[in-house]
């Protein structure tokens, strides 16, 4: 009897965490959306109260694209260079406004950084043989008078940060069949993702 309640209470189990692994991620994801729609409507809300549900995103949209068009202008430019300005006297400002710009500027930006593209194995213990897998995220670092080194990015697992290390070239293996975005999901997701 004893033996017959461990199997199902295991059955139980199992299908509980497999249903779970199913439902988890949706609702996580369907959730984030909700948030995020819900705080973009309360934002617009306080404008144009009562509008339609998604009125607030699509708000935002357009908003952000008018300001794109309007950064092509010559007086936004002078706007946006005094921002910069007095955003550069503290430093801490300075610190978190340049570290978003640029990260979203290697996204977007019409310079076309080329960031998260080149995943590469760095090997960090050679007696051990340990090695982590990162993206090369500046491969040239003489102008900080720094020569054969490059700058390899380490993404946390289930985490939005990471680290920043600098390491010989020679420790480093470019990975040319794993696809960037197949590689950040596999690093992100601590190599439980699956690999195609």
């Amino acid at each position: 009897m004893r033996q017959h309640l461990k199997s199902i209470y295991r059955a139980f189990l199992n299908y509980f965490f497999q249903g779970l692994l199913f439902v988890a991620p949706i609702f996580i994801t369907v959730y984030a959306l909700y948030l995020f729609f819900h705080w973009a409507d309360s934002l617009v809300d306080a404008v144009f109260p009562r509008l339609f549900p998604g009125a607030g995103i699509l708000i935002l949209v357009v908003l952000i694209a008018l300001v794109g068009l309007l950064t092509k202008l010559f007086l936004f430019r002078l706007l946006r260079d005094w921002m910069e300005e007095l955003l550069s006297r503290n430093l801490l400002t300075k610190l978190v406004y340049t570290s978003i710009r640029d990260l979203i500027s290697a996204f977007v930006g019409d310079k076309n950084k080329k960031l998260f593209t080149e995943p590469v194995m760095v090997l960090l213990f050679a007696d051990a043989g340990v090695q982590k897998l990162g993206f090369v995220t500046k491969s040239d670092l003489e102008s900080l008078g720094i020569k054969d080194m490059v700058a390899v990015y380490f993404p946390h697992s289930y985490n939005f940060s990471g680290n920043l290390y600098l390491v010989p070239r020679q420790n480093i293996t470019p990975l040319p069949k794993f696809d960037a975005a197949d590689a950040m999901k596999f690093i992100v997701s601590g190599g439980v993702a699956g690999l195609p």
